[in-house]
């Protein structure tokens, strides 16, 4: 897991590729899950929650850069 203050030092660029990379991941989780061969099953869960925290910070940057424009 990793913390929004890790992310609020990212440009949102790098967030965006984040996200997709991310993304991918719980992609594949939700498959491994389906097939029975998910072994860290709280993954999925850090996985939702590091999403939710790149879209927030996302947000709030493309917010202030608006802003300031």
């Amino acid at each position: 897991m990793t913390k929004a203050q890790d992310f609020r030092a990212m440009t949102v660029d790098q967030l965006d590729d984040e996200l997709v990379k991310l993304k991918k991941e719980q992609f594949n989780l939700r498959f491994q899950k389906a097939t029975g061969q998910l072994d860290n099953t709280a993954r999925v869960r850090s996985v939702r929650r590091d999403i939710a925290r790149i879209r927030t910070v996302a947000s709030a940057k493309r917010a202030d850069a608006q802003a300031k424009a």
